[in-house]
């Protein structure tokens, strides 16, 4: 199958047509740049000029998809119309051709021609000047370079500005590729975090509530009945104000809802309250000064999960809850008594340890979790640095 050539632009049909048009009145009215009588005319058919004039017009439609075809035509014409009457509408032609192969062109060709076309600038200056010893030579060199140069310095600085432009186009396409991965990333690490405190809240709430509902059907007593059922309500009540809470984050932002605080180490009295409800026994030991909010929210997270862990897995006996605040760090730890013939508990196992794991080591901490003696210590360390504890 025959290669198809690339078709040439409009608008550079209409510089062709314009340009010979424009040529061919000029002759008609007989309005040319040299005489009859000069040296340089050897060609002195009246029509003479019309020859190079078709030429250049012809290069034009190659002016963007064969510039340097194009270029070659009107070198070639621009020298026949130097021996003939001439025409001033080839010699402009001519000088789009030259600004188009350097614009369009290859990088090569941008690099080759205005040095090619400067050097032919300067030999045409001085060689006459030098040869007939007058200064007026130098005015070949002035015509050679508005006619050759000048277009071809003009084109190489017009390219320059496109390659910027597309250059900054590229950058911006990338930058607004880049801000979509990080809000994918951002989206991505919200639901993650979203995902653990769903974890961290349900996972609290429903063991009391199952450990209350269980006490409350195996001991026929309605005064335990009626405190197991008083104490799975407020569990139920403070699951579903988390629940609201989450559900806010997670829809869509339409202005007219405040933002939901998160928990703050300020709650974990009443988060050692609710424990203590539900059948704990627990001693708070919190010596901590101001910390950042996402190890607030970190470390509240952990102290929770410790205690759930504890209300389903501990022995009977006190669960202490320490809190110490050093220099640039806290640490926490919460530890409930533990026998080896406990249900068992891996250190890193299970949801609730993994997530705790994953808190800590998003905000660059240390954690871990295991038997030390007759206790079972889960221990956090987080470094008083801002960022994102999700």
């Amino acid at each position: 199958m025959p290669l198809a050539l690339p078709r040439p632009h409009r608008d550079d049909w209409r510089i062709a047509v314009g340009g010979l048009a424009g040529g061919v009145l000029l002759w008609a009215l007989g309005i040319h740049p040299r005489v009859d009588g000069d040296d340089l005319v050897l060609w002195h058919a009246p029509w003479a000029p019309l020859v190079p004039l078709a030429m250049t017009a012809a290069g034009e439609p190659l002016r963007r998809i064969m510039p340097r075809t194009g270029l070659l035509i009107g070198t070639v014409a621009l020298v026949l119309d130097t021996v003939t009457l001439g025409n001033i509408v080839t010699i402009v032609l001519y000088t789009d051709l030259m600004y188009a192969a350097v614009l369009y062109g290859t990088p090569a060709a941008a690099r080759r021609i205005p040095w090619v076309t400067g050097m032919l600038t300067v030999v045409a200056g001085v060689v006459p000047a030098a040869l007939w010893r007058d200064p007026q030579g130098l005015l070949i060199g002035v015509g050679v370079g508005v006619v050759a140069f000048g277009p071809a310095a003009t084109g190489v600085l017009v390219r320059d500005h496109r390659d910027a432009a597309e250059a900054a186009r590229l950058r911006a396409e990338q930058t607004a590729l880049l801000a979509e991965m990080d809000r994918t990333q951002a989206v991505i690490g919200e639901r993650a975090r979203v995902a653990r405190e769903l974890h961290d809240m349900v996972a609290n709430h429903l063991s009391a509530i199952a450990i209350h509902s269980t006490a409350a059907l195996s001991i026929d007593d309605p005064g335990t009945s009626r405190e197991a059922l008083s104490v799975i309500r407020e569990n139920s009540v403070a699951g579903l104000a988390e629940m609201r809470r989450l559900i806010g984050i997670l829809r869509d932002s339409s202005g007219d809802r405040e933002p939901a605080a998160s928990p703050t180490l300020d709650g974990l009295g009443a988060l050692v309250d609710s424990a203590r409800a539900n059948g704990l026994e627990v001693t708070l030991d919190a010596g901590h000064g101001k910390v950042p909010a996402p190890v607030e929210l970190a470390a509240y997270r952990i102290v929770q999960e410790a205690l759930t862990n504890a209300l389903k897995h501990a022995s009977t006996g006190c669960v202490r809850v320490t809190l110490r605040q050093t220099d640039g760090t806290l640490d926490i730890r919460v530890s409930s008594p533990y026998r080896p013939g406990d249900a068992p508990r891996a250190p890193g196992a299970g949801h609730g340890l993994t997530g705790m794991r994953e808190r800590t080591a998003l905000l660059g901490g240390a954690f871990e979790a295991g038997p030390r003696g007759a206790r079972w210590t889960v221990r956090a360390t987080l470094p008083l640095t801002e960022g994102d504890p999700a």
